[in-house]
């Protein structure tokens, strides 16, 4: 919300909701082990990376509705890797003289990458049976129809005259 403020001299109710999800998102992965303060920086990042991901989603034109990948992805992608930083004395000292944040960084690196493969794989094999089995798309009528109209006979924002 404070970015938008700035940027474009107004604050939204979506910008205070998109800052607040990037907040909880990027402190999820690294909620057991570092303090208030990290969660505090880790959030004003995150709010920095997320913001900048939601504008790369205008300019490149990919299909984001609920901006799932530009706070969910990048947020939560974030607080893997930089919750490293921040993690408290207590938790490193429990980890042995053999943890350095290079090894762990290098543990979470491989972490995200497995989690990423795992999400891309499963995607495209749920993908590939929606299409087998019900397709993606309707006719370019129907969509135009409105999908409310095609599919339930009600009318709400379709862009065809159907009377």
């Amino acid at each position: 919300m404070a970015i938008e403020a700035i940027q474009f001299r107004k604050a939204t109710a979506l910008g205070f909701a998109s800052g607040i999800l990037a907040g909880l998102v990027v402190i999820t992965p690294a909620a057991g082990v570092v303090h208030p303060v990290g969660a505090m920086l880790l959030g004003a990042v995150s709010s920095l990376a997320c913001y900048t991901a939601l504008k790369a989603k205008s300019r490149m034109g990919y299909d984001d509705s609920l901006d799932c990948f530009g706070i969910h992805g990048v947020g939560s992608g974030l607080g893997v890797l930089l919750l490293v930083f921040f993690t408290r004395d207590e938790w490193r000292a429990a980890q042995g003289a053999d943890w350095s944040v290079m090894s762990q960084l290098v543990t979470q690196f491989m972490g995200l990458g497995a989690t990423i493969g795992l999400a891309a794989v499963g995607t495209l094999a749920i993908c590939a049976l929606i299409q087998k089995t019900v397709g993606f798309r309707l006719p370019e009528r129907d969509e135009k129809a409105g999908l409310d109209h095609a599919l339930h006979g009600e009318d709400a924002y379709g862009l065809l005259n159907l009377n």
